[in-house]
C-alpha cells in the first residue's frame, strides 16, 4: 500500500519546521506548498482558530486534491481580555515583523506587572480531505509574558513566552526542548494519532 501524501498547508517556514519534526512518526508523506507549486495565501478571515484552520486545510485540501493539514495558533494574554489571539500575526499590523509584534504587545502590557501577565500559547490542527473537514484537535501551553524578549530560537511571541517551569522562554529552547512541552507539540501529538486512524481505516490514500 502506498504511503499517502499530507499537505501541509502553511507558507511559515518556522511552522512547517516544526511541524515536519512533531509529524515525522506519522504514517505520511509529508509535502509543502512549495513542494507542489501553489503559491496562493489564504486569508484568515475566522473569529476563532478553529474556523480559520478549518479554512486553510479546507481550502488548501480543495485547491491540491489532497488531504492537507493546517494549524492556526496565537497567543491569548489573561490581562489584556485573551488578545492578540487570532489576531496574533497581524497585532501590529499585517507587516510587522516578529521584532515588531513583541514590542507592541510589550508596549500594551508595559504598566502590568509580572505576576499578572499569564497567557497561553493555543494550537488547533484541522486535517481535511479534498470534499471537507474530517478532524480537529487542539494543544495548549501555559506561561508568562516576559519584561523583555530573551532567545534567539524559534519564532512569532517564544521571545517573551517565559516557561517558569523551565526558567526559560520559548525561544531559548532547542527544537527538541520545544517539541516537548509547546502547544503545537501537543495539538501535533493528537493530529498524528488522527492521522493514523485515518490510514488504518482506509479513508486516506
Amino acid at each position: 500500500m502506498s504511503t499517502p501524501t499530507l499537505l501541509l498547508a502553511t507558507s511559515n517556514p518556522g511552522k512547517v519546521r516544526e511541524l515536519r519534526e512533531l509529524l515525522k512518526g506519522a504514517p505520511v508523506r509529508l509535502a509543502g506548498l512549495q513542494d507542489v507549486g501553489i503559491t496562493q495565501d489564504v486569508e484568515e478571515t475566522g473569529a476563532t482558530f478553529e474556523e480559520n484552520a478549518r479554512l486553510k486545510a479546507a481550502t488548501y485540501a480543495r485547491i491540491s486534491g489532497l488531504w492537507a493539514l493546517a494549524d492556526d495558533s496565537g497567543l491569548e494574554v489573561d490581562a489584556l481580555g485573551g488578545e492578540p489571539g487570532v489576531h496574533s500575526k497581524r497585532y501590529a499590523g499585517p507587516d510587522a515583523s516578529d521584532a515588531e509584534r513583541v514590542q507592541y504587545l510589550l508596549r500594551k502590557l508595559r504598566s502590568v506587572p509580572l505576576e499578572r501577565r499569564q497567557a497561553r500559547f493555543r494550537s488547533v490542527i484541522a486535517i481535511a480531505s479534498p470534499e471537507g473537514v474530517q478532524r480537529i484537535v487542539e494543544g495548549e501551553c501555559r506561561g508568562i509574558v516576559a519584561l523583555a524578549p530573551k532567545g534567539a530560537s524559534g519564532f512569532d511571541y517564544d521571545p517573551v513566552f517565559w516557561l517558569p517551569e523551565l526558567d526559560k522562554t520559548m525561544a531559548e529552547l532547542s527544537l527538541e526542548e520545544k517539541n516537548r512541552v509547546s502547544h503545537r507539540s501537543r495539538s501535533a501529538t493528537k493530529a498524528a494519532q488522527a492521522l493514523r486512524e485515518l490510514v488504518e481505516q482506509g479513508a486516506m490514500r
